[in-house]
């Protein structure tokens, strides 16, 4: 069975453009012609396809792609070994992003009284800063955000790096009993529901289970809190969601 190259570019979500380039490099020939000439690709060219866009998102130029894909002292289970380290690295990457973009959108909150170079430590590439007039509007006329500001005003580096550190443990915690399938009723899944809200009451604002339980449904209907938890373990959006909401209900 072969497909025409309109139908590859659609369903590899590449332009023709972009399979005819990579033919005109040799990157990717088509293992067949059609009676007038057309490029016909086969399964075996859907497979290197695969592999170079695989490369191609990892942010490997063409010639480097190439090389990787036509070593002769690579079989194809060494090529899946290396994309698997390359993909684990990425998400690594990803959730250390997320969880900085976690801690700026809780900051700003409440204010951050750092210099640009201390941010960037704390907080590497994502500028806290971004969220402010957001979180002003939102809950700037609320006790919560003035008591925020007030703590977050004597802050230091060292501080915030407590701050993300303490999070990130919770969060870690809270993900390790998603994987192991415990429900989030359980005593463990409320206990780290708890803690979660204590560390937000002792860095942040005085926060009662019924403004953790509204943080809770945040996490899961704010897009931005979604992907952050997804990128720690897919479902844990819900999950820590539900475990927030079970401890509110056990401490009713």
């Amino acid at each position: 069975m072969s497909w025409s190259v309109g139908q590859v570019a659609a369903f590899a979500g590449v332009t023709v453009r972009t399979l005819h380039h990579y033919d005109e490099i040799g990157l990717l020939v088509p293992g067949g012609r059609s009676h007038a000439g057309h490029r016909r690709y086969g399964d075996d060219d859907l497979d290197r396809l695969q592999q170079i866009l695989f490369y191609r998102e990892l942010g490997f130029p063409l010639d480097e792609v190439a090389a990787l894909l036509d070593d002769p002292d690579t079989d194809p289970r060494e090529h899946l070994r290396r994309r698997h380290r390359l993909l684990t690295a990425r998400i690594h990457r990803l959730q250390e992003m997320a969880a900085a973009v976690e801690t700026a959108m809780e900051a700003k909150k409440m204010g951050i009284n750092l210099t640009p170079e201390e941010k960037f430590e704390v907080f590497g590439d994502h500028d806290p800063d971004q969220y402010a007039e957001e979180v002003e509007q939102r809950w700037g006329d609320t006790d919560a955000y003035r008591e925020s500001q007030r703590k977050a005003a004597s802050y230091t580096k060292d501080d915030w790096k407590r701050i993300n550190d303490e999070l990130n443990t919770v969060h870690a915690r809270v993900g390790e009993l998603l994987g192991r399938g415990v429900p989030p009723d359980s005593e463990e899944a409320m206990d780290a529901a708890e803690e979660h809200r204590r560390l937000i009451t002792a860095n942040h604002y005085t926060c009662s289970h019924e403004m953790h339980t509204c943080l809770g449904e945040m996490y899961v209907a704010d897009e931005r809190f979604t992907a952050f938890y997804e990128a720690i373990r897919p479902g844990l959006a819900v999950y820590l969601r539900d475990a927030i909401l079970a401890n509110a209900a056990r401490n009713g």
